[in-house]
């Protein structure tokens, strides 16, 4: 395998050899500070216990050094199998701090290489994560299959792929009685079973040391689509894998989770049949986060067909670099045309919310008479948002937004805005930002993790767009600060406090607290546990969609928590999950689409959040806040650094797991809240400009 700089921490080779691994890994010379040895951790995830080990110099090849490391499974037995997952890393000196990093894995379905404890019915095994990593996990027995190959036939769709159940692999008293798919479908409760034939798979024998018995995990068969045709609506399937094993005498029956799909091959596949006089679609995909196997019919319409077809490819279009260009000639022509100097665009979070600091800023012109024409830019897919606002909402990038946005007098923004975008020079632009910087900005930013950019193109692009702002509030002077260097502003900057702050001031009463519950469907009768975590900028789907794993156990919550309290959830607006809080209904509310955090705030009685600047602005309220920072020193050392010792001056306790998490609510329960010295230090360096009347000082600075 060729290896270049860009495979520096990313796993090469993994044996297993008598419940011990071998692993061999390349880091890059400029990262290593002893060639003779390098250090790797491997961390627990929940409870961050490590367990140190040294890596062996083996050889050198262009910028890369090659280590091998072991890791012997019996000498740690105990502390594996009582902790769940282990994600490993590799160590490094930058600038006089000790920093670590993930390692990353090369290998698709590296579970094969388990270990098995027959007397525990535990196995403990590497796996490959959704990111891309490398990580062990220690479970009971689990069954876990994927399909590689899909075959559309007439009547039936034929599919091969291989099973993984490490326990039949790795005993030989172990016997496959039966091996079935299980097909559900989403119109009815009916599951189909297929009988899955066995073959032999030489390819995945010979990548996992040679095992024999490895290679019989094969799977192929025919699933008959032909007869569960349903013509009046879309049919979804889903896969699953049963097993029946004999161990011994006994026999035992095990489902894996849902099949998955190679992700990596041509799919989807699509198909038109004939059906009794109709005509059926077929498709087969992964599923878009999980990357399970799907399969779906539906009744072929041409007329939609058609439609569907128009709308991707306009979309296609509209995200070009072609149409990039129309729109930067076009803003020019149009910056031509007279100016509109009353007039002001405000947009909020890309044009998803009425919200923030530009909503602060629009209502206080509107409620002093301002004179102003103002609107607002309105994301295509959140403008039913706006229709019950009283605003004049233009859809983003329509030929309105375009006419509007090339001869307005003012833009106010507090994220940016698209970098083809040009500003007329007759434009002022207002940036307000959204939030005081405990993570590191732009130029401030060491590395950058983001998808659909690297560290030199996301800082230039960042500054470039900062060139633009002709203002830019600022909560505090340490933002101001800050903001300077990270943003490279070099014009004026309104010191002001933040103006969606002026909500939290002036409007913290009973009345307006119980009217929002009341307006919420929330129950008056208990206290809101407000939780606002941030995104990882290393997880997500695609560009401009991250992921979130909820990591904090709702189920114990509820059973402790639940008599006096509710949890509000409120997920960062880049987050793309939509959690499944099935059974915890009148418990946990998901308020990640509520239109204004400011709100939420307002009702809380406490805060628990992670690394999100939310907690700045909460703290205007004096009320109790929780941190939850289950992955604290990845996030600290490897995404993005903190501009001062989070863990010394954060205005409330740290924990890392949700039994912390509960003991230091009850803790606030019984012996009530009262601001330490830390939280008090807090709020004189980070709230002081926080009167209520920020709005008002942006106001007379920018537009009067």
């Amino acid at each position: 395998m060729e290896m270049t700089n860009r495979d520096s921490g990313k796993l090469f080779t993994i044996d297993l050899n008598t419940h011990t691994y071998t692993l061999v890994v390349p880091i890059k010379h400029t990262m290593i500070t002893d060639l003779n040895s390098q250090s790797f951790l491997l961390v627990e995830r929940y409870t961050q216990n490590e367990i140190n080990i040294i890596g062996e110099y083996l050889n050198t090849e262009d910028d890369l050094t090659f280590f091998m490391l072991t890791i012997p499974f019996d000498e740690h037995k105990q502390v594996f199998l009582e902790n769940e997952i282990w994600d490993l890393y590799y160590t490094f000196e930058k600038e006089g701090e000790f920093k670590k990093r993930r390692v990353k894995s090369n290998y698709d379905n590296i579970r094969f290489q388990s270990i098995v404890l027959k007397e525990d019915k535990k196995m403990f095994y590497p796996y490959t994560t959704k990111n891309g990593k490398l990580s062990f996990r220690s479970n009971g027995y689990i069954l876990y299959s994927k399909i590689e190959n899909v075959v559309i036939k007439e009547n039936e769709i034929g599919f091969s792929g291989f099973f993984i159940f490490p326990p039949y692999y790795n005993f030989n008293d172990f016997s496959i009685e039966e091996l079935n798919l299980v097909v559900n479908t989403s119109i009815d409760d009916e599951e189909i079973y297929i009988p899955l034939e066995r073959f032999y798979r030489e390819d995945i024998k010979d990548k996992y040391n040679g095992n024999e018995n490895i290679g019989k995990c094969g799977i192929k068969g025919d699933f008959p689509y032909i007869k569960h045709i349903n013509t009046e609506q879309k049919k979804y399937f889903k896969f699953y894998v049963e097993m029946v094993y004999k161990e011994g005498t006994h026999l035992t029956k095990i489902r894996s989770t849902r099949v998955r799909l190679n992700h990596l091959s041509d799919f989807p596949l699509k198909r038109i049949i004939n059906y009794e006089g109709d005509k059926i679609k077929l498709i087969v995909k992964p599923t878009r986060k999980s990357k399970f196997l799907s399969f779906q019919m539906s009744k072929y319409d041409f007329k939609n067909e058609v439609i569907n077809q128009v709308k991707k490819k306009w979309i296609q279009i509209r995200r070009s670099d072609i149409l990039k260009q129309a729109y930067k000639v076009a803003f020019y022509l149009l910056g031509k045309l007279p100016v509109k100097k009353n007039t002001i665009i405000f947009e909020s979070f890309l044009g998803k919310q009425y919200s923030d600091s530009p909503r602060a800023i629009y209502e206080y012109l509107e409620k002093n008479n301002s004179g102003y024409e103002m609107y607002w830019s309105a994301d295509r897919r959140h403008i039913e948002f706006f229709k019950d606002k009283d605003v004049k909402a233009v859809r983003r990038f329509s030929i309105k937004w375009l006419l509007l946005m090339a001869r307005a007098g003012y833009w106010v923004s507090n994220s940016r805005l698209p970098l083809w975008i040009p500003k007329p020079k007759h434009t002022t632009y207002l940036q307000t930002w959204h939030g005081t910087p405990l993570k590191r900005l732009a130029a401030d930013m060491e590395e950058v993790h983001m998808p659909g950019t690297n560290t030199v193109k996301y800082k230039q692009n960042f500054i470039k767009e900062a060139s633009k702002w002709d203002y830019l509030v600022s909560p505090n002077a340490y933002s101001s600060e800050i903001f300077e260097r990270a943003f490279q502003f070099n014009k004026e900057m309104v010191e002001s406090g933040y103006p969606r702050n002026d909500f939290l001031v002036n409007e913290n009463n009973v009345e307006t607290i119980n009217k929002i519950k009341e307006t919420a469907s929330l129950p008056l009768d208990k206290k809101v546990i407000l939780y606002a975590p941030t995104w990882r900028d290393n997880q997500f789907y695609e560009k401009g969609k991250y992921k979130f794993d909820l990591q904090m156990d709702l189920e114990l919550m509820k059973e402790k928590l639940e008599k006096d309290y509710i949890i509000v959830l409120r997920l960062h607006y880049l987050v793309a999950e939509n959690l499944d809080l099935t059974g915890y209904e009148g418990f946990v509310y998901d308020f990640s689409y509520h239109e204004d955090i400011r709100e939420l705030y307002l009702i809380a009685d406490m805060l628990i959040t992670d690394y999100s600047s939310v907690f700045f602005d909460y703290a205007n309220l004096k009320r109790p806040m929780l941190f939850f920072v289950y992955d604290i020193e990845d996030y600290r050392d490897n995404l993005r650094g903190f501009y001062f010792d989070f863990e010394e001056k954060a205005p409330g306790p740290l924990v890392k797991t949700t039994q912390e998490l509960i003991s230091e609510i009850k803790n606030i329960e019984e012996l009530g809240f009262s601001p330490s010295e830390t939280t008090q230090s807090f709020h004189s360096k980070f709230c002081y400009l926080e009167d209520g009347n920020a709005s008002k000082r942006v106001v007379e600075r920018v537009f009067e």
